[in-house]
């Protein structure tokens, strides 16, 4: 199974929400990410929310290049 740190991932408001509140949640809801990155990642792609983000073909994209290039 997997997990992951939340205080390490999200900003100190959203650390305590529900799984479902963290995927609604605007993507400056992540750690490092701005209002203004997020502004961008609306006006490029469209992306509103931190599943908007998850789902983002072009992130999954990059992340299965990544994977592949680990086993060569």
């Amino acid at each position: 199974m997997a997990s992951i740190d939340l205080d390490k991932v999200l900003d100190k408001a959203w650390a305590d929400k529900s799984l479902p509140e963290i995927l609604a949640a605007p993507v400056a809801a992540l750690k490092g990410v701005s209002d203004r990155d997020g502004e961008l990642l609306r006006e490029a792609f469209g992306v509103e929310t931190v599943a908007d983000l998850a789902e983002l073909k072009y992130a999954r994209w990059a992340q299965a290049l990544a994977a592949l290039a680990t086993t060569e």
